[in-house]
């Protein structure tokens, strides 16, 4: 059964600092993940910000991040932020959008 997929209330900013080509990839890749919600890596603590139980996937060769933690018991995926990774701030991203 594939996974729902729900977004952090910003996630709508994070699409649009991407260009079209780029967001119809991320679409793509939302896709397979609705399917293997373990398709991702695991994310640990990075650079002191704890996003234990959170998972990255990579889009457009690794340019881009989808951070995410899924939710096996309530079958759904929660889609914290997704961006460039450029020094980190991505992960800074999610970091703070995880205390909200």
């Amino acid at each position: 059964m594939p996974y729902e997929i729900k977004y952090h209330k910003n996630i709508v900013d994070d699409l649009k600092s991407l260009d079209k080509s780029v967001r119809d990839k991320v679409f793509k890749k939302l896709e397979q993940l609705k399917k293997n919600p373990n398709l991702g890596q695991p994310l640990g603590n990075k650079a002191g910000m704890d996003l234990s139980g959170f998972y990255k996937l990579y889009v457009d060769n690794r340019r881009v991040r989808i951070v995410y933690k899924p939710e096996n018991t309530e079958l759904f995926i929660f889609i914290i932020a997704m961006g460039q990774r450029e020094d980190l701030e991505i992960y800074r991203t999610a970091w703070q959008r995880k205390n909200i």
